[in-house]
């Protein structure tokens, strides 16, 4: 009998879930109706957490092609998203269960967090001005692209209000898909990885400043001056003080609770603390809170918890290390080093792996495929996807010498969340239609898709 692999494992749990729980779950509300708000009242989200894990770990198949796990998550979340087409319904509640939803966004945050503690900021500085104009480039082309020149062909009918929202969601970009790419590959120190997160935060900023320009525009008429401003003010200012102040005040605030306690728990405590603390402070001034996570991963490094106790294996290697002699001496020192420099990012992946997944999950259930069903609709789609990808390859040509462009370029394709977001609050606001809101959803849903394959062909041939 062959042995059982973990990814095999994983689908039988995973279909036991799918096909014997529903009837658990039928027969439990049959017999205990009075049970709802009792103990038992999140039961249902703790199955649904199982489920999304167990359907995230099957992305284990996409890596044996090569592919990395973000895009095995995404189409698994498809699945899941659309059993509904199939007659099954269990999983609905997922898409508007607010406790997964909350899970999945505090999933990004810890991604973003995350790659804030593996970048370096004076490597970041040295990109500074490749980042600014493929940010720059990356906001004016696809705004350019949706406002005057394929908004206006592909949807005649559009008046300017529609397009405008048209191109703010094309500026848009999803860093969380890019940079879990770079993650996966192991490629986050790259000169183009690096680029690509400078820019990112930039166009987050930009970002902003368009939507609530659009926003006013369709809602007032006209904005001001001194609201853009305040706008830019606000948002140089936190990114400019979160990593300044917070490069002197993370040494000192760490001082003080190594006083308290020096051991693992915290050091972990401390150094998530400052990640969500900057996460929030973001969304209170109207930043994306992945931006604030970024920030508060860039400031912190292994100086900051010098004071803290180090990993207990380099403890016990610091040990032998003295009976050690030759060449393995220093490899040892050299391991030692390397793991004392990054326990903060090892205390944080377990966590990582745990909530991570649920976001991407979330992202491709929030996919349907029903929006691909209309022809006339679909092929609209295609030729605003298309100008979603040449807005972004056109920002990429600006990334300077020595680098991989087209790299830089795919990287800043993926719209994710933040082109949903555009699309419902123009939805929202009135101006952007059944038909319209389908071809921003599919343009979100196939940039979404496609960047994370093409990325990874482009960093696996780059040596």
């Amino acid at each position: 009998m062959k042995k059982m692999t973990g990814v095999t494992f994983f689908a039988v749990v995973l279909a036991g879930i799918v096909f014997a729980v529903p009837g658990w779950l039928g027969a439990a509300e049959v017999g205990h109706p009075d049970e709802a708000g009792g103990h038992g009242e999140h039961a249902a989200t703790f199955l649904f957490v199982a489920a999304m894990l167990l359907a995230a770990k099957l992305s284990g198949l996409v890596e044996r092609i090569g592919q990395p796990a973000v895009l095995g998550e995404l189409l698994m979340g498809m699945l899941l998203g659309n059993l509904t087409l199939l007659g099954f319904n269990f999983f609905e509640p997922i898409k508007h269960d607010v406790i997964l939803a909350f899970l999945a966004e505090l999933g990004v945050v810890i991604l973003l967090f995350q790659i804030g503690l593996e970048s370096n900021l004076k490597e970041m500085t040295k990109v500074g001005l490749p980042a600014f104009m493929v940010a720059i480039a990356g906001v004016v082309a696809p705004f350019g692209l949706g406002v005057y020149l394929v908004g206006p062909w592909l949807l005649p009918e559009a008046d300017m209000n529609t397009l405008l929202f048209l191109g703010a969601a094309l500026t848009a970009t999803s860093v969380g898909i890019t940079a879990r790419v770079f993650k996966d590959l192991g490629k986050l120190q790259t000169r183009e990885c690096q680029i690509v997160l400078g820019a990112a935060v930039i166009d987050d900023v930009m970002g902003l400043i368009i939507l609530a320009v659009v926003s006013a525009i369709v809602t007032v008429g006209s904005i001001t001056g001194s609201a853009v401003a305040l706008i830019i003010l606000k948002a140089v200012v936190f990114l400019g003080s979160a990593i300044i102040i917070g490069q002197f005040l993370a040494p000192t605030i760490s001082l003080y609770f190594s006083k308290i306690h020096t051991g693992v728990g915290t050091k972990f405590t401390l150094a998530f603390s400052i990640g969500l603390l900057f996460a929030w402070a973001a969304g209170g001034i109207g930043l994306a809170p992945i931006i604030g996570a970024f920030a508060g991963g860039l400031i912190l490094d292994s100086v900051v918890f010098r004071t803290f106790d180090r990993p207990e294996f380099v403890e016990e290697l610091n040990a032998i290390s003295e009976e050690i002699t030759g060449p393995a001496k220093g490899r040892v020192a050299a391991i030692m080093n390397h793991y004392e420099h990054k326990h903060i990012e090892d205390l944080i992946e377990p966590v990582a792996q745990l909530f991570v997944p649920l976001f991407f999950v979330m992202t491709g259930m929030a996919v349907d495929l029903t929006t691909f069903a209309d022809t006339s609709i679909l092929l609209t789609a295609l030729g605003i996807t298309a100008a979603a990808f040449v807005g972004k390859l056109i920002a990429g040509a600006l990334a300077g010498k020595g680098v991989n462009k087209w790299i830089v370029g795919f990287g800043m394709v993926p719209r994710g969340e933040v082109g949903l977001i555009f699309a419902t609050i123009g939805a929202g606001l009135g101006v952007i239609g059944g038909g319209t809101f389908s071809v921003i959803i599919i343009m979100v849903i196939s940039t979404t898709l496609l960047t994370p394959p093409i990325l990874t062909y482009l960093l696996q041939k780059q040596k």
